[in-house]
């Protein structure tokens, strides 16, 4: 089965249309050699950037000589506002820090701790799926973002997010919609000139912050000791092991936001595309529903007996990853795959293209979870990269894998999904995640 995909542009866009078209939809920027060749040389802006799909490069540059790169200016410029200096923004000597600080609260061990957050926040949207599916069609692009963010609050905060969690997502919508889109003047003006958006963004996070100041105060006046521990608890706790410091509030506070935000975002997606691929597939969706029958202990079950579950939030990742694209700027002159950069270049490592591409994946627009199967040949080193790779890779990886696996499991379970239109192709839409370009009505049978 062949899910919609974008059509790749025919030859390199002109440089002002390439701008403008990766404001819109990035992945309508990529022309179709990207899919076909190791790397896409263009001049762009004064400098040059390339797509790189070749597996060395990527290991040169997100890997070996990782310290030579570093996030664009645009990149920061977007995304500075809602994350501050957190571990996804921060670099150097300050991003190690929080690395080693962090790392200790997403170890399994950690994250099996709060699995009966995600079970008890999974539970409660089920039964609120079944009586909206007695009413008619589901919008469960929207009600995957909420359970997402339920589970991000109470994983979190130990907090239902019932009445904050409407207005976190307004927040998060708005600034998706006008302030988290790169504009020209964001990749061409140094990143201590402010433009006429970065004030727009800089009054947005007044705001924002202030509302998560009032988020982390409710979660602590409101501490009780029969809970489990949250992840608060865990950063609160976390210390450097080298010298033994802590988070100050305004660190706890954009690590708070960050996990937040790459958490529940990047999960809602990936479980969304999962939930439309098995609609347009329903042999698969059989196949998963009876493999979560005979994994036994639907309370507790266990993650590692639902492999096809897995498998095809792994093909999901693979078609429609999340984080389609990583950018960096080169800090001082290199050699990448036989071509020279300059400081200032761009290196562009886009999933999106590098999991679709002709020479690593055999019917590579084929939605087919049998890839990721037990058995089945590993895809090559470097050409499947939904967490990123190298030092930077997400640290919340297992996390992430762990909660779509479970709620999939949960969702397919209780529910046959089936799409109420099937002819409207449903478009892959890159701006900060891969979102669909509207959200598909499903209609949910009770099984």
């Amino acid at each position: 089965m062949i899910p919609p995909f974008p059509e790749p542009a025919a030859e390199d866009l002109p440089t002002f249309q390439f701008a403008t078209t990766m404001r819109k939809n990035a992945l309508s920027g990529f022309p179709r050699r990207a899919y076909e060749e190791a790397v896409v040389r263009r001049p762009f802006l004064g400098r040059h950037s390339l797509v790189i799909n070749d597996p060395d490069a990527i290991r040169h540059v997100l890997v070996d000589s990782h310290e030579r790169y570093g996030r664009t200016p645009a990149t920061l410029r977007m995304l500075r506002p809602l994350l501050g200096d957190g571990l996804f923004i921060s670099e150097g000597r300050s991003w190690r820090i929080q690395r080693r600080t962090v790392a200790p609260a997403f170890t399994p061990k950690s994250v099996g701790v709060l699995v009966p957050h995600m079970l008890s926040a999974a539970d409660e949207a089920i039964q609120e799926l079944e009586a909206a599916a007695r009413r008619g069609p589901i919008d469960m692009l929207s009600n995957l973002q909420r359970l997402a963010l339920e589970i991000a609050g109470r994983t979190m905060f130990s907090l239902q997010m019932r009445a904050s969690g409407p207005k976190l997502r307004d927040f998060i919508t708005r600034y998706g919609r006008r302030l988290g889109r790169p504009y020209l003047l964001d990749m061409l003006m140094p990143a201590a000139w402010p433009t006429l958006h970065d004030l727009a963004r800089s009054w947005f996070r007044r705001a924002w912050i202030s509302y998560i100041d009032e988020i982390i105060a409710e979660r602590q006046q409101n501490q009780r000791a029969d809970r489990p521990p949250d992840l608060l608890d865990l950063l609160s706790a976390a210390r450097d092991p080298e010298t033994g410091n802590g988070f100050s509030p305004a660190q706890l506070r954009d690590q708070v936001t960050t996990m937040i935000l790459a958490g529940h975002e990047t999960t809602a997606v990936a479980l969304f595309w999962s939930v439309y691929l098995l609609a347009l597939a329903p042999d698969v969706q059989e196949c998963v529903a009876d493999e979560v029958t005979r994994s036994g202990n639907l309370e507790a079950p266990d993650v590692t007996c639902l492999t096809l579950t897995r498998a095809v939030i792994d093909e999901a990742m693979r078609l429609y990853p999340p984080a389609f694209v990583i950018v960096r700027a080169a800090r001082e002159p290199d050699v990448v795959a036989g071509y020279r950069v300059k400081p200032g270049d761009i290196a562009v490592i886009a999933p999106f293209v590098l999991h679709r591409h002709r020479r690593f994946w055999s019917a590579p627009n084929a939605f087919d979870p049998d890839r990721f199967m037990p058995g089945a040949s590993p895809p090559p080193k470097f050409a499947y990269l939904p967490f990123g790779v190298g030092p930077r890779v997400c640290v919340g990886a297992h996390f992430a894998l762990t909660e779509a696996t479970l709620v999939l499991a949960r969702l397919i379970c209780h529910f046959r999904i089936d799409l109420t239109d099937s002819i409207r192709p449903v478009q892959p839409v890159a701006v900060v995640t891969t979102q669909p370009d509207h959200p598909p009505l499903f209609m949910l049978t009770p099984r």
